[in-house]
Formats: C-alpha cells, structure tokens, sequence
C-alpha cells in the first residue's frame, strides 16, 4: 500500500472515507500489510471530519424539528400552524435546508428567485388582484421559507449543533483555520466518488495546502466512456487544477476481467428472496460474500430466508421500526384514543368497538399477556352485549373475571392528556418487559427509547398538544429510526444496502430488485424547490442521484469474480416488471451475461370433491334431528348444498357471533315479522274493519323502534345506515298496512285466524321405522272473501316465477323451487293440524315486501300464463311423496354429503 511505502510514521495521518465501515475494513487491512509495531492512523468517517472541521455537534432530525417550531412561532406569532400541521412541511423545509447549505448556494439569492419564479407562475393578466385563497397561502409560505431559513440557520450557529448541511457549510468557511492548525497532518481521502459543493471546496483546499492525497476507486470501463457512472470522476479530472500536476489515482483495469454475471428473472419479491436462499445453500462458503438489498423493505422477508448454512451474518442496515410488529400495536392503541375524541365519546369514556377488538386481536397483545384464550373469552363477552360504543368501566368489570387480564384494562384507561398518555406507554412498556426475551427484548427497548425521547423533547419544548400530534410524531420517527444490528464485518455473509457498499470489495455478489424505480430510484422527490431551479442553482436532481447509484453499482462488480443480479419481473408495483437500465446497459456494451428465470413451484393438485359418508354416527344425528323435526328453512338447506347441511344440522356449526354495527337483513326481517305479530294478535279469529288499520297505521312508528330496540340491542338508530334501515322498516309496515286498508275500503272481507303459528306433523315414510316429524311456524293464517290462505312475509324479492309450480319432481334439484316448496309444506302443516275440509278453497303464497306492488303472491300450479292457486288435497299428496323421497334421500348412507 502506497501509505506504507512513502511514510515511515503513520501518527500524523488521518484516512477519511465515505463510512465508518469502510474503515473497518481498511484497519484490517493495514493490520495485514504492517510489518513489526506501529501507529495505526486515525481512521475516520468523511461526517465525523466534517464535524470536527466545522466545531459544530450534529443534531438529531426530530430535536431539530422541535427547535424548528420554536424558531418558526417566534416569527409567524400570530398566524402560526399547530405543531401537528407545521410537521406535515418542515420534515421537507429542513431536507432543502441540508441540501442547499451542502451544496453552498447563495441563499438569499435562491430564496428570492423562488419567490419570483412562484408570482410569474400564479400571474394572471386579465385579473391581477385576483388569487384565489390557496394560491395567496402557497405564495406568502413560499416568501417565508427564505425567513424560516435565516432564522434558524442563525439560531443553531448560536447553538453550536446543526443538521449535516450545515455543519458542512460551516466546515467550508472554516477550512483555512483547519488548515493552519494542523500543517503537521498527512490526510489521505480514499474511496469518494460524487462529492457535493461543500466537499469540492474542503479536498481541494486540501490538495492545493499539500496536506492531503486522494484515491479514487474506479474503473476505465465507465471513466474512459460516456457512462453515469464515470460522470463525477470524469469532471473532477478535467476541471480540477491540483490534477493538472499530480496523477489521478486510482484507476484500475478490473471489470472486463473474467467473472461470471448471472441475470435472473424472478415472479414477485417473495421469489426473488427465496432464490437467493436457494443459491445461498449452494455457495461453498459464504465467506466474502455480499448479499445487497436494492430495496431495503425486503429486510424482514431476507431475514427469514436464509438457509441453515448460512452460520454468521453481519446485517450493515438498520431495521425501521415501523416494520416491527410492536409497531401496530401502539398504531392501534393510537386510533382507539384518537377515534374516541373524533366520536365525542371522551366525557362518557366510550370505545368504538372496532376500536377495541383491534387493540385485543393485535398479536402483540397475545405475546404481551400470552392467554390468547382468555382475550378470546372477554371479546365473545363484549360481543354478547352487542354494544357499538363499549363503556370503559365495562372492559374494567370483564377483565376483573380473568385475573390474568387484569393488567389489560390500564390500555382503557389511559388519560388524553399528552404527558399521561406517553407516561402511561412508557410504563406499559417498562411493565412487560420481562415477558419477552432476545430481539423482540430489543425491539421493546428500542420503542420504550422513543418514547423517553418524545417525552423529553415534550417537557423542553411543550409543543405536542394533543393525541393526533402525539401521533404524527410517532409515525415520523417509526417511518425513519432504525434497531441497529450488532455483528463481525469481517467475516460470514454481509447483508447490505447499496450505500454501505461503498469502497468494499466482495468475491460473490448478490443484489435483489435490480428495477427501474429502485435501482435507480427514479424521479419522485420531496422539495419545495422546482426541479429547473435546482438545475440554475447547481443543486442534484434526480439524474445526479442516477449517476451515484450507476457508480454505486459498477464499483461493487468491478472486482468481483460472481455477481447474481435478481430482478422482479412482476408489474404489481411501482418499478417491479422492469429490469433495471444497469442490467440493459451491460447487455448493450456485450459483457457476458448468463440469464435464468425462476417462479414458485405450482401445484397441479386440484381440490377433489368434498364427501361426507352416513356413518352410524352422522345417522343417529339424522334421527334425532328427524325426532325434533324438518324445517323447511333445513330441507331447503339440503337442496342448496348438502355439506352445508351437514355442517350446519349436523355438527350444529353456527355462524360467528359478531357485535351487530349495522342492522343485518336478518334482524330486520324479525322486526318486521313481530310488529305484524304484535298488531295482528288481539284480532285472531276476528274479521278486520278499517278503524283496525287505522289504528296500526298510527302505531306502526312508535312498534317498529319498540321491536328495534328489543332485537339490535345497544345499538344506534338515529345515524347512518341504520337510520336509513330503520326508516326503510317503517315505510315497509306502513305501506303493507296501508294495502290492508286499502283492501277493506274495497269491500273485501279479511278475518285473521292465526299468527306465527307453530304447526308440527309426524309423518311415516316406508323403510323409515323411527319418528320422523315436519315443523314449521307460519307467519300468518286468514280467510279473504272466503279463500282460506296461508301467508308467509319475506323481507328480499320474491317474483312470481318463483311461485309456479309445475313439477313437483323438480324440487329436491333445483334450489330456485324452495320459496314454493316452504310454502306448500306450512300449508299441508296446516291442513293435518286443522282437519281442513278441502271443499273450502285453500291458497298459499308470499307477502315480499321489495315487490309490495304485486300484493300476495300465490303458489300456481298452472302452465303458461293462466292461473290456478288452489291447493287441493291431491297436489298435497303429491307434494308430499316428494317430500318423503327428499328425506329418505337424506337418510340414503349410499347417497354421502356432497359440496354443492
């Protein structure tokens, strides 16, 4: 190494790179190369020279945001935006902030351009004086962000302590003082590529002093060329004067030397990282190996891929805290409180219960307690009390029956002051520590830190006011704090994103997501300032920041003897689909490139037949089912798909208790069937007269919320949809009612003999020798002008069609026949429980409620377009041989359950 050829000491030499990784790379380095005792140099990071250039500490990025608002209400003290809605734009002010102090840009001319720039922009000829409000608040905030800057750039030099930006600035102005007080210093800068304004003025203050030497790392292919990727390099060649007497070292002649480039071509993230797992498994060693996330989202999926052989793994990239499964937790326990104040519940301390079930099925509720049981049991509580908004003191009581809940009910009583609340968190946290061990320790830790720094940040400054601010800032930092993994760098497989690559040589490289939009990035950027006038001002764009990863890129293989080059080939989101321009550039010059595709194995398996067979088991159940009785509600069921019946009947499954929100059509429908009741009642065997309806008629609003109250318990029916539910029931019974009426005044005559009358018959079937009955509960029997009719209220449509009846054979196949099927069967329910005299002419048909205007529709049993609706004793008959084959059917064991 040329630093241990040309100098006998290396006390006085500092090494400056782009990372604190790289160092450690290079400390190995020298260990290997130095002969005998010596000083290894100071080795050091290029941003921790720049903060001892500059005198100024580096300040965390969320203690600047709060600093920020101080300096912000000092000007704007009138007109100033709350914390929450100032935060929403200050995390971008202060990104433009570091990047024009970096870059040392004439701010005062900049911000006076941009404010001109925006006034051309919103001029309007025909009507000068005329902007709209909008318009008139983006132009004075886009006049102001000059202020804002002056201001706080001044306030932190007063401080002594910035963002990077401007410790960089500062470093540039003071680069001469540097200068003189260490001319002792031997400075070699190693490793840099795209350097910004304030970079460029520092090395070459440096170079032209004599203190300092510099090494790049690149490569002929893409310096000797037009490629991105030389285009820093190439500059700094040519426009640099120090060069014009001096050598420009390094550059090497390594990328078109033998190696082996595989493309591969993967369906979807998920099989991009399992390819990687493949291939790993394969290595012989996984020594010098780097495995580089192109999108560092796919850390976690990364995580847990890798195959068993893979024994040391050193991780270069943080873990954002918002992919931590603690995350969601403190997400949900945020909405709960936040909603109940959107609500209006906070005087009476109510949850919605949505609200509450996302806090109880969180899984790190379940991992925090660890009785998923008991949660489960206190959920199906709540349920049970069908409340929309759970009182707190309610959690309170159910979690007093599990004593291993009881901690639970702190998370319902935590206060909606901000310092309560995050008090309340911290000792939550600082509570169940001691149930979890190992990383998920760490990830608590990690969150129980955040919280003690937003507590400290709130008690210096006093900005976070309420619970959404809380939160914002919350999901700031969750977006951008990292859990930092500990590990060896020098050995075992190194897992990286494209940064950490820098200045770092592997044998066998590994990169993931090789697409367009993620490597390179592509053109989104969040600024304030226009892409044209970063363009005037020198500031990079989006094709600067493409030329740094193009070098990133080409760097990282230049040396490599295998490189694996993983891309998605799926378009479900952003970039994915399109290879990367790097992989078709190399295509394009003719490096050798080998290309393989690889997709999920498939299964041809195909799901086969669901079958229940008729075991003795499943038979004695038939029997006792047959003993209690047929439903005609279960042998539509058995029509409809006999496995269903099964589940249902059989193994009694029943559906899912859940907290009824919103008014389910069943519910509405049982409403409707006990007002009915309740009206018809007093007048069984009665003929009706019109005073009768009237008198409904004026009742039909206060019995229909009687019956809303008694069925949808707690619930709410003055909002909504359930208004509009509630709304719609009325005017259902009233118009029915209002059809009564209308049919009396006509001069017909209408006696009710019975109303949800529970009819049941025991029946014989041949070969059948154990009790088997039919049941049923018709919703209304009456007498209109002499016709004997059996009515049944449906709430849904019913058409005509639906009632015809040609061929009774059809009904055990074809579901559409199972409205006239129920109908038929309460009317021969009736007929055996009445002794009915067949010589009185019996119907039997539907009230559909959605179709009020066809009145009562009746079962026909004629072809085409004629009708007959009489039931006679020998349709009954028939109907029921039907009927008897369906059941015998059920009892068949050669005829198994089958899906539908």
């Amino acid at each position: 190494m040329e630093m241990l050829e040309t100098n006998s000491s290396l006390m006085n030499t500092i090494c400056v790179l782009p990372s604190e990784r790289a160092g450690v790379f290079l400390k190995e380095e020298l260990k290997k190369q130095i002969i005998g005792t010596q000083f290894v140099p100071q080795i050091i990071s290029i941003e921790k020279f720049i903060e001892n250039i500059s005198g100024f500490q580096k300040e965390e990025p969320v203690t600047l945001l709060f600093e920020f608002y101080s300096v912000y209400k000092n000007i704007e003290k009138i007109t100033a935006e709350n914390f929450d809605a100032f935060a929403q734009w200050a995390a971008t002010a202060l990104q433009d902030f570091n990047e024009l102090d970096r870059h040392l840009i004439d701010n005062e001319d900049l911000f006076s351009y941009l404010k001109d720039i925006k006034r051309i922009e919103s001029w309007n000829v025909d009507s000068l004086d005329d902007t709209s409000e909008i318009v008139g608040n983006h132009l004075g905030f886009m006049e102001n962000l000059g202020k804002y800057y002056f201001a706080f750039y001044e306030f932190l030099k007063s401080e002594k302590k910035g963002y990077q930006g401007l410790l960089y600035r500062e470093a540039a102005l003071n680069i001469e003082d540097f200068i003189t007080a260490n001319k002792d210093a031997n400075i070699r800068l190693i490793g840099f590529n795209a350097l910004n304004k304030s970079e460029e003025v520092i090395f070459k203050k440096l170079l032209d002093s004599g203190l300092a030497n510099i090494y790049w790392d690149s490569d002929e292919y893409y310096v000797h060329s037009k490629k991105e990727a030389g285009r820093f390099l190439r500059k700094y060649k040519s426009d640099w004067s120090y060069f014009t007497a001096h050598p420009f070292n390094k550059i090497s002649s390594n990328f078109l030397s033998k190696k082996k480039i595989t493309e591969i071509a993967a369906s979807k993230n998920i099989t991009q990282i399992k390819g990687v797992g493949e291939l790993l498994s394969k290595l012989e060693s996984n020594e010098n190996t780097a495995l580089v996330l192109a999108d560092e989202s796919l850390l976690s999926l990364t995580l847990n891929s890798l195959p068993k052989n893979v024994e040391k793994l050193n991780i270069t990239m943080g873990y954002l805290l918002k992919d931590m499964p603690v995350a969601g937790f403190f997400e949900v326990l945020f909405e709960l409180y936040l909603n109940q104040i959107k609500l209006d519940k906070v005087e009476s301390n109510e949850f919605y219960f949505k609200d509450v079930f996302r806090v109880l099925e969180n899984p790190f509720l379940s991992k925090l307690y660890g009785y998923p049981s008991e949660i489960s049991k206190l959920k199906s509580k709540l349920i049970s009390n069908n409340q929309v908004f759970i009182p707190s003191k309610l959690i309170e009581s159910y979690t007093s029956e599990f004593n291993n809940l009881l901690p639970l009910k702190t998370l319902f009583s935590m206060s909606q002051s901000v310092v309560g609340f995050i008090s309340s968190v911290i000792e939550l946290i600082s509570s169940q520590k001691e149930n979890f061990d190992g990383f998920e320790k760490e990830c608590l830790f990690r969150f129980y830190n955040l919280f003690i720094q937003i507590q400290n940040l709130n008690e210096t400054f006093d900005h976070i006011k309420s619970i959404k601010t809380l939160k914002s800032i919350y999901k700031q930092l969750v977006a951008t704090e990292k859990l930092s993994f500990q590990g060896e760098p020098l050995s075992g497989l190194q897992l990286m994103g494209m940064l950490e690559t820098r200045v770092l040589d592997f044998e066998t490289v590994i990169i993931t997501s090789m697409n367009e939009g993620i490597l390179p990035a592509g053109k989104s950027e969040n600024s304030f300032i226009p892409f044209d006038v970063k363009q005037q001002y020198g500031l990079p764009t989006y094709q600067e920041k493409d030329a740094i990863f193009s070098y990133h890129f080409y760097r990282l293989i230049q040396r490599a003897n295998e490189v694996y080059l993983f891309y998605n080939t799926e378009t479900d989101a952003y970039g994915a689909g399109e290879k990367s321009r790097f992989l078709t550039q190399l295509e394009i010059d003719g490096v050798e490139i080998a290309k393989k595709s690889i997709a999920p194995m498939v299964s041809n398996e195909t799901r086969g037949e669901i079958v229940v067979e008729k075991t003795d088991e499943v038979i004695s159940a038939l029997k006792k089912i047959a003993a209690n009785g047929f439903s005609p509600s279960a042998l539509a069921k058995y029509i409809e798909d006999p496995l269903s019946y099964y589940k249902r009947y059989v193994l009694k499954i029943k559906d899912l208790d859940e907290v009824e929100e919103i008014v389910a059509a069943n519910t509405m429908g049982t409403i409707i069937h006990d007002v009915l009741e309740d009206f018809y009642k007093p007048y069984i065997g009665h003929y009706l007269k019109p005073d009768n309806l009237k008198l409904m008629l004026s009742q039909h609003k206060d019995k229909t919320e009687f019956y809303f109250k008694q069925h949808f318990k707690n619930g709410n029916i003055l909002s909504g949809k359930n208004k509009l539910i509630f709304e719609v029931s009325k005017d259902f019974i009233y118009r029915f009612l209002k059809q009564e009426l209308d049919l009396l005044k006509m001069g017909s005559s209408l006696k009710i003999l019975g109303t949800e009358t529970v009819y049941s018959y025991d029946i014989t079937i041949p070969n059948q020798n154990f009790p088997i009955k039919v049941r049923g509960s018709v919703d209304r029997i009456d007498e209109l002008d002499g016709v004997l009719r059996i009515v049944d209220y449906k709430t849904g449509k019913v058409t005509q069609s639906e009632l015809k009846l040609l061929e009774f054979e059809k009904i055990p196949t074809d579901y559409k026949f199972t409205k006239a099927m129920q109908v038929m069967l309460y009317a021969y329910l009736y007929t055996k429980n009445n002794n009915h005299n067949f010589t009185i002419p019996l119907e039997a048909g539907i009230f559909s409620f959605k179709n009020r205007n066809a009145g009562f529709l009746k079962l026909n049993f004629a072809p085409g377009r004629s009708m007959d609706s009489m039931v006679t004793e020998e349709r009954i008959s028939e109907f029921m041989n039907v009927i008897h084959g369906l059941i015998t059917e059920i009892f068949d064991k050669n005829v198994p359950f089958k899906e539908n």
